[in-house]
């Protein structure tokens, strides 16, 4: 009882910097800070699958959240009809024939006998393969990317609801996780993460260069919304009414509107997707990955296929990163791959996992929340603390420098937190029971 009590206290206090946060700023700003604590929880969610449920040490969550934007701008985007018809079904046909390629070299390597024969047979297959790939691929994609490319330059989506890209997201994740994880998944647990990492940066190079698909640098900008323009709000006769009467400014009121429909739908996702977690690990399967975690050779004694578990828990922690990134590309209304940078999308949710608590999915949600705000808020109350140390001081060197360390006080914060936490509570602010 006293253990549950302490854990309502930490996200009471969690909780309480949200309010005043609200207080001493507004609500608009809270509730920006509240709608990205969301998704970064469940960032944080995907992640302890991975490592908290089997050990697992995936340091290329950049790349899955970046699938899962990629996913809202396939399924939400209309389609570009006339690049479509320059290119769309040559880049396609390119595709087909760069898969049949891969095929017919894994079943050659198969049903051919060892020897020198073999390995020639495969680079021919690799060789020939490859250029007539890039025969069939290059073409299509230079018609697509020369139609429009100010306004368009690519392929465009399918035009369905936005909605649609959240699980989207996730089973395209998923799928990479398994291509990924039918190789990666036997290495050890450092070459693990060298791997990931290096696919992440892969996946991200590929955005940022293959405008066909997603613009490339040029960014996909104006993708639907699941809830009205604060702008329409603000035409709406019933709202501005009905907001005035409150003593409400229509403008800000339709900003909060705005943002407490979106803080619905992710509480929506946050909570159907922390009940699945926390069915799943009281289940036999969730005690087998713990095993599997603590003891991989006790558990494969017993007759447990470890590395079909490992691939498993990998694609599933995968699937719900990416459901995290077609959620923050949809919040955002645009894909901009650039913003993709390993510091915010791989390392600070490690940070929430750990501070959090790993193994416990609670843990992982109050962590997302705590080290969001953190992240977001130490900036300008470092900025406000050095300049208060600062007020006597003559203008000079030093007090330039003070100021200008003002920035750094994020990346300090987060050391600071993570050390405090390692320090005096090593297994996390809410632990693994």
């Amino acid at each position: 009882m006293s253990v549950n009590l302490r854990n309502l206290g930490l996200f009471a206090l969690v909780a309480l910097l949200f309010l005043l946060t609200g207080i001493t700023q507004s609500w608009n700003v809270t509730l920006t800070i509240f709608n990205m604590g969301l998704i970064s929880a469940i960032l944080a969610l995907g992640v302890n699958m991975q490592w908290g449920f089997a050990g697992l040490f995936n340091i290329g969550i950049m790349g899955f959240v970046a699938l899962g934007g990629l996913a809202a701008v396939l399924i939400s985007m209309p389609p570009v009809h006339e690049a479509w018809a320059a290119g769309g079904l040559q880049v396609i046909l390119g595709l087909v024939l760069g898969a049949m390629t891969i095929a017919a070299a894994v079943l050659f390597w198969k049903r051919m006998p060892q020897g020198r024969m073999r390995g020639l047979g495969i680079v021919v297959i690799l060789v020939g393969g490859f250029f007539l790939f890039r025969a069939v691929f290059d073409p299509g994609v230079s018609a697509i990317e020369a139609v429009n490319p100010a306004a368009t330059g690519y392929l465009g989506g399918l035009g369905l609801p936005i909605l649609l890209s959240w699980p989207a997201g996730g089973l395209l994740a998923a799928g990479v996780a398994w291509l990924i994880g039918k190789t990666a998944l036997g290495l050890r647990s450092d070459y693990l993460a060298i791997a990931t990492l290096g696919i992440a940066e892969i996946i991200i190079a590929m955005l940022k260069n293959e405008d066909w698909l997603s613009r490339g640098v040029k960014n996909v900008v104006g993708l639907p919304r699941p809830v009205p323009f604060e702008v329409d709000l603000q035409r709406s006769e019933g709202f501005v009414t009905r907001v005035t009467g409150w003593g409400l400014d229509p403008v800000a009121a339709s900003g909060i509107a705005v943002k407490l429909a979106y803080a619905g739908l992710f509480i929506v996702v946050l909570l159907v997707l922390v009940w699945l977690a926390e069915m799943a690990l009281r289940s036999p399967w969730g005690r087998m990955m713990r095993a599997i975690r603590d003891n991989e050779v006790a558990a494969a004694a017993m007759g447990k296929d470890v590395t079909r578990r490992h691939l498993q828990i990998f694609i599933l922690g995968c699937a719900v990163c990416g459901i995290a990134g077609a959620m923050m590309t949809t919040l955002d209304g645009q894909l901009t791959p650039g913003t993709y940078q390993p510091l915010r999308f791989t390392f600070l949710i490690w940070v929430m996992v750990i501070v959090g608590g790993s193994g416990n999915n609670w843990g992982a949600v109050l962590g997302g929340f705590l080290i969001w705000w953190l992240w977001v808020m130490v900036e300008p109350i470092g900025l406000w603390l050095i300049g208060a140390v600062t007020a006597g001081m003559a203008d000079g060197a030093l007090r330039t420098h003070l100021l200008d360390s003002a920035a750094h006080m994020r990346l300090l914060t987060m050391g600071v937190v993570l050390l405090l936490v390692l320090r005096f509570s090593p297994r996390g602010l809410i632990p693994e029971k």
